[in-house]
């Protein structure tokens, strides 16, 4: 290799290193943000009465029944 010679990194990877150096926290303020729209306990009772409840879409689905 050449003395010259670095590793290529892109804007995208410097912008996200220079953010997370100047904002520590960041990580956890997404983990945070997750956690209160997707980590979430799943009703299984509630899942399987809407799967049971569910209709079944007709074939055309604009087409009016005649």
């Amino acid at each position: 290799m050449p003395l010259f010679w670095k590793p290529y990194t892109s804007d995208v990877t410097q912008f996200i290193d220079t953010l997370k150096a100047k904002k520590p926290t960041l990580e956890a303020e997404q983990r945070a943000g997750r956690a209160l729209l997707w980590d979430k306990a799943i009703d299984r009772k509630a899942q399987a009465d809407y799967r049971r409840a569910r209709v079944p879409q007709q074939p055309y689905v604009y087409q009016t029944k005649q």
